[in-house]
């Protein structure tokens, strides 16, 4: 099993940054591709980033120049930057490891990003 645990979600005006951190324990080589999920009320949960092992990134679009993903191996930690924040960015944004095609194997419970205009 792995438990995933991510902090930093809060309120912020239009513009504004964020950074989201996720702590991850258990079984460690099930961590090789991390990434961040969104859902907006009433929307399907939508990949956001990922990051493998290697440091190799991927980025939806929609975040893509305004959102940067790390991680800390040895801290077993990653986290989402976030910059230029929309209001259309407002979302529970949920760490997951093992993501694969689209989804994952392990879910944080969640962090909620307020963006106000």
């Amino acid at each position: 099993q792995v438990q995933l645990v991510e902090s930093g979600g809060g309120l912020v005006q239009a513009g504004g940054s964020l950074r989201l951190s996720c702590a991850a324990s258990g079984r460690t080589f099930s961590m090789n591709n991390m990434g961040w999920f969104r859902q907006a009320p009433g929307k399907e949960r939508e990949l956001v980033s990922t990051i493998d092992w290697s440091g190799i990134t991927y980025y939806a679009d929609i975040v893509k120049g305004r959102f940067t993903i790390s991680r800390d191996n040895f801290k077993n930690a990653v986290y989402l930057q976030m910059a230029s924040l929309k209001p259309e960015d407002t979302a529970v944004y949920f760490c997951a490891a093992d993501v694969r095609r689209g989804t994952a194997s392990y879910w944080g419970q969640g962090t909620q990003v307020t963006v106000s205009s």
